[in-house]
């Protein structure tokens, strides 16, 4: 036999020499064995045995793990480590004087030159903000317009009124949205040969749907499908479809579409008291409306990585997703569950 690790026993690997290093010395030091003959039984240099043996007697079992070379010190700090998490946490480039909001290593590396005067390389500093319990991920963009208090109002004491007006009146709550959802749009990975992207074969056309949608706590989903444009004549007739032949009064929150609170619905609200009620979200805050996440479940989990052929299948598919989510009670709950939407999972108690 001639392979290399037998030649050399630096080739073999740390975790093997530990057990080799073990039985070496468990022959020698419990079996009486010499150590020039398990030196030569093993392969092993004489002088290396003895260090074993050593090594034990003096500092125990753990001294004949294998140990890993420390390698130089760290060019960056602890300190430039704290700085360098802070500054990505609480700043965005832009306020470092880019003309960008995202954080790149090549960013980073140009200011660890300009700051302290350290010539890292980007592989090192993604090494560093690894270790920081840093990772690159896809930002949440937040409209200019969104107003922190005014949604943490709404959450602490808006949506809370509501509730219990919910309670006073034995009614239900539910949150509305609407999305257009295309035939031609996709999303997700697959496997391909590095460098080779894989070519699937996918429908191209613009065609596509608006899709109203309202979710309650209970896990219940009412949609329409539509191909007009939405205006409140629209919305009042999918208002329509949702009252239809409901016997509690329908709490409904919304955002702030100018068909939400035009001068029709508004008086198609007051014509139909006893039945409906309507009330509104602030402006700029679809992360807190539960509903959100119907477009999340049909658009990115389940069309856009379909085989969709065309603009008639993709109606079918459509209609074939959002009946499915709608006999999913489990999941329309879940969407009450998240960390910006459990707020909203209070129920209204049966009557």
């Amino acid at each position: 036999m001639n392979a290399e690790w037998m030649l050399d026993a630096r080739k073999i690997p740390g975790e093997v020499m530990n057990y080799l290093r073990r039985i070496a010395v468990r022959a020698i030091d419990e079996k009486h064995y010499s150590p020039e003959l398990v030196a030569d039984l093993f392969g092993i240099d004489r002088t290396s045995i003895y260090d074993w043996l050593r090594n034990y007697r003096h500092q125990g079992e753990e001294a004949l793990d294998t140990r890993k070379a420390p390698g130089a010190p760290w060019v960056i700090t602890p300190d430039i480590d704290a700085w360098m998490k802070e500054t990505i946490l609480n700043s965005t480039p832009q306020e470092q004087g880019y003309d960008t909001v995202l954080w790149t290593s090549k960013i980073m590396v140009d200011l660890l030159k300009e700051r302290f005067n350290l010539g890292v390389s980007q592989a090192t500093v993604n090494l560093h903000l690894h270790a920081l319990g840093l990772s690159v991920q896809k930002p949440c963009y937040r409209a200019f317009g969104r107003d922190p208090s005014k949604i943490k109002k709404f959450i602490n004491e808006e949506f809370k009124e509501i509730h219990n007006l919910a309670q006073e009146l034995n009614a239900d709550i539910a949150f509305e949205d609407e999305s257009w959802i295309g035939c031609g749009n996709h999303s997700g990975r697959t496997w391909g040969l590095v460098g080779q992207p894989p070519e699937i074969k996918a429908c191209d056309e613009k065609d596509g749907h608006h899709v109203l949608s309202m979710v309650t706590a209970d896990g219940e989903l009412m949609f329409q499908v539509t191909t007009e444009k939405l205006n409140s004549s629209v919305y009042i007739e999918f208002l329509k479809k949702v009252l239809r032949g409901r016997t509690r009064l329908l709490m409904v929150i919304a955002d702030r579409a100018s068909y939400h609170t035009s001068k029709e619905v508004k008086q198609f609200a007051e014509d139909h008291a006893q039945k409906i009620r309507l009330f509104f979200l602030p402006p700029h805050s679809p992360e807190i409306n539960p509903d959100e996440q119907v477009w999340n479940e049909i658009k990115h989990r389940q069309l856009e990585k379909q085989p969709i052929k065309g603009p008639i299948d993709f109606e079918h598919r459509l209609y074939a997703a959002l009946l499915k989510l709608q006999n999913f009670k489990e999941r329309i709950q879940s969407f009450f569950k998240l960390p910006d939407t459990q707020y909203a999972g209070l129920k209204p108690s049966p009557a």
